[in-house]
């Protein structure tokens, strides 16, 4: 693991590089606050959802606070989480290839969801009908307040999930329920009337059930947002989990990846030009900026690296990306000071989750350096929350 300079803030780092090309600020004390958060919590196993950032500082905060639990959603993820040592991997996807399914049960993985009675037949045919499975079957349940529902693409209901129950009853050492009400969930009903569902099929189906799996979806804080707090999550959760009919001992999952790392990370970027209220800088959504531009996301953000003379007025500001694709644009509204200009560099907060993953290389962008930052996140779900806009 290559060693990253370590800056109290943004604004120190900027005054020391005054960098040419975007910088990401690893936090890696905040990700072991979210992981420890919901390790003490959390009434079971917490499973971090590797595809959310699986850079290698993040993994060994994660790993350093306590999880020994992985949702891995492809065999890539698989094969570069396994070099983590102690920990149990949890292949999550409901469609696997059979190349996919024999890998991982090669490296020693037991655990698979699905989501129809041809993935069964898969997953057995592909592991020699092993007797020592722990199979998921994932259930559709309806969106409630989510920005980015899931329901669509995977899922079962009624009948056909009943019968798909009963024939992995028969094969699996342990039968587990799983489900997603989407990602960034803000209020925790949707968890609620999810595990109401889950009684419904258990009552129809008739089944003994070993573990539920909740899901993500748990939110993280973004200036345009006030999620309901993480406490009242669990409360609801919990409380569901609890009127359920399943077996003595059942364990309980869940699998975040936003809300332990979407804090972890800044995006530290350069305005290359002001045209009124729009912004040109050095990254975008072809970079890490996909969730501001596609998902309608408003990051927190701040100017660093130049102290503006009081009164120091925000405005809103829309953000144009690097790229000549007129598709490479922020909305926002993104409040800055009305004195910001060409040259000045905007931290935007709370990047960690998929930013990265996502980020590719159109038009020749996409190099970032990297630094760590000492400062706590410009909004947290943990702790203190500071005022988006001013300059830190």
């Amino acid at each position: 693991m290559a060693k990253l300079d370590t800056f109290k803030s943004a604004n120190e780092m900027i005054e020391a590089r005054r960098p040419e090309q975007p910088v990401i600020g690893f936090r890696p004390h905040a990700a072991g606050q979210a992981a420890r958060w919901f390790l003490e919590n959390f009434q079971g196993d917490v499973a971090y959802a590797y595809k959310a950032n699986s850079n290698v500082f993040l993994l060994g905060a994660l790993y350093g606070a306590g999880i020994r639990h992985f949702d891995v959603a492809s065999l890539p993820e698989l094969e570069d989480a396994k070099t983590i040592p102690d920990v149990q991997f949890h292949f999550m996807h409901p469609v696997k290839s059979r190349h996919a399914i024999r890998r991982a049960f090669s490296l020693g993985c037991r655990s698979f969801s699905l989501d129809s009675e041809d993935e069964l037949a898969k997953i057995l045919h592909e592991t020699k009908g092993a007797k020592d499975l722990v199979l998921w079957v994932r259930i559709a349940v309806p969106a409630k307040n989510s920005r980015v529902p899931l329901e669509r693409k995977f899922g079962i209901t009624g009948t056909k999930a009943a019968r798909l129950l009963v024939k992995t009853r028969q094969v699996a050492k342990e039968l587990g329920i799983t489900f997603h009400v989407g990602s960034q969930t803000v209020t925790p009903d949707a968890y609620g009337s999810a595990l109401e569902e889950v009684g419904r099929l258990i009552v129809k189906a008739g089944v003994l059930v070993n573990r539920i799996d909740v899901g993500g979806g748990f939110p993280s804080r973004y200036t345009n947002e006030q999620p309901t707090p993480l406490v009242e999550f669990m409360r609801v959760i919990h409380d569901g989990v609890d009127r359920l009919p399943v077996a003595d001992g059942c364990r309980i999952m869940c699998e975040p990846g936003r809300a332990l790392v979407a804090e972890a990370e800044s995006l530290v970027v350069r305005v290359d030009a002001r045209r009124g209220n729009d912004l040109f800088i050095n990254d975008g959504s072809y970079g890490m900026l996909f969730d501001a531009a596609h998902l309608g996301f408003v990051f927190p953000v701040r100017l660093v690296g130049r102290t503006v003379p009081e009164p120091n007025v925000l405005k809103p500001f829309e953000l144009w990306g690097p790229t000549c694709d007129s598709i490479d644009h922020m909305k926002g509204p993104f409040l800055l000071p009305d004195a910001i200009r060409e040259g000045d560099y905007i931290e935007i907060g709370n990047t960690g989750a998929y930013a990265r993953a996502i980020a590719g290389r159109f038009n020749g962008y996409g190099e970032y350096d990297e630094v760590i930052f000492q400062d706590p996140p410009m909004y947290s779900m943990y702790g203190t929350q500071l005022r988006s806009g001013a300059a830190a």
